[in-house]
């Protein structure tokens, strides 16, 4: 479907027209109609999927044709759990109001309060803000959110994992009137705690699930590559950085250390290289993101810092110096590369520090990878046995339900005393309570 199908503003067609959009994406094609229509979302898709396209058009489409709630309250707020997937979000929009009256403003912790507070002030009808310096903003009282027409939670899931759950909350009671819209977007919905959040803030929303988000993308090509030693990994990590496909490529270490010693490696090499972790003051990060965006430099070393918000087209590889030990950030990581229908290449060396977290990784997709090798930098590496589980240690092998059952058989009398007197799976044992006879048939229930 194009989206010039839709029925959108004809602003919002223009728009489209010049940054060079034509057919939306699945994600696109279910989320938008139903968002257009006024219906909450409760939409899950995996990294690249389009998604920031499906949330920003249907809330410009509803601000270029509804009338306001309010002329003083922002009728747009758009939540990000990073600075820097914010300001991504951030770019897009003002690229689609650009020319419009429409204002919108970024509110983002690190950076200067008493300038937010003046933006916050000129009335924008946008937000696009990280959790916790827009609860601040909203208990010092310098925005209301009474008047607020849509909501849009964007990587909620991260939100949560980063600790937002109290702030998101805080959200939604401030701007806790029927005619709210909003609009939930989540990596995945498999945990209690997303699922308890979308039902605190959706109203019989759709469902857009597209794709489970441990499916692999079929844009992106795995290959990796066994390593004996640190020397060995750099070895094959260097050759690899040697082929001439690569247009950029991001390079995820499990240490700030690692990310300032790989980029140095690399400039001595020859390479253009610069490292990005959370040591860096954040001007500093937000320097080292914009020249690699402007293509200033062509190898990025991050910690999981850059695993997601960063949305470039011309990062061809991402290679994962050291596998991760939560197995849901490889799949963002790797979502770095192979964004919005471009082929892209991940590559992940695996050295014996590596195995167990690459093993929970297969574990999560589902599938066994096949080891490829570089001429020359063959391993002897061929991976580690699996870890022993060491069996649950019982104090009093009598009170095991086997041997307890064993025994009432034998002594079918002890029944009612063993089994009050055995406490399984941590429960208290349960008592019958002492009835009278009242000549009443006793209800089950009771």
């Amino acid at each position: 479907m194009q989206f010039t199908d839709f029925g959108f503003d004809a602003r919002i067609l223009k728009a489209i027209h010049h940054l060079g959009f034509e057919d939306a994406t699945e994600v696109q094609n279910r989320a938008i109609p139903e968002a257009m229509a006024g219906r909450d979302l409760l939409v899950s898709s995996k990294t690249g999927s389009g998604k920031t396209l499906a949330y920003l058009i249907p809330a410009l489409h509803r601000v270029y044709r509804v009338k306001a709630l309010s002329n003083r309250d922002a009728r747009v707020l758009i939540l990000l759990p990073t600075r820097e997937l914010a300001k991504q979000v951030f770019a897009q929009l003002r690229l689609f109001i650009a020319g419009s009256k429409l204002r919108a403003t970024i509110i983002l912790g690190g950076e200067n309060f008493n300038e937010q507070q003046k933006n916050l002030q000129k009335n924008p009808q946008f937000i696009v803000a990280t959790p916790g310096r827009l609860v601040d903003h909203l208990k010092q009282r310098n925005l209301f959110l009474d008047g607020l027409e849509l909501l849009i939670l964007d990587e909620a899931d991260r939100m949560l994992d980063l600790g937002f759950a109290d702030e998101l909350k805080f959200v939604d009671d401030a701007a806790s009137h029927r005619l709210r819209q909003t609009l939930f977007f989540s990596a995945t919905l498999d945990k209690a705690e997303i699922n308890e959040l979308a039902q605190r803030l959706l109203k019989e929303p759709y469902r857009v699930a597209i794709g489970a988000s441990t499916d692999l993308h079929t844009d992106i090509q795995q290959q990796v590559y066994l390593c004996d030693h640190l020397d060995h990994k750099e070895a094959v990590f260097l050759r690899l950085i040697e082929q001439k496909s690569i247009k950029q490529v991001i390079v995820f270490t499990a240490t700030k250390a690692d990310t300032v010693r790989l980029a140095q490696l690399l400039n001595d090499q020859g390479y253009s290289a610069a490292a990005l972790n959370g040591d860096l003051s954040q001007s500093a990060r937000n320097k080292v993101m914009n020249d690699f965006m402007k293509g200033l430099f062509h190898v990025l070393v991050s910690t999981d810092l850059a695993a997601r918000g960063i949305d470039i087209g011309s990062v061809s590889h991402v290679i994962n110096f050291d596998i991760p030990k939560q197995a849901e950030e490889f799949i963002h990581r790797t979502g770095r590369t192979g964004r919005a229908g471009f082929q892209g290449n991940a590559y992940s060396l695996v050295g014996p520090k590596d195995w167990y977290n690459f093993v929970a990784i297969e574990n999560l997709l589902e599938r066994k990878f096949e080891f490829d090798v570089l001429e020359g930098l063959e391993p002897s590496f061929k991976g580690l046995k699996p870890k022993k589980v060491a069996p649950t240690k019982v104090k009093n092998k009598n009170t095991t339900p086997d041997v307890v059952l064993e025994k009432v058989k034998k002594n079918p009398k002890k029944r009612k005393k063993q089994f009050h007197n055995n406490n399984q799976d941590g429960f208290e044992a349960f008592k019958m309570p002492k009835r009278k006879a009242t000549g009443i048939p006793l209800d089950d229930s009771e």
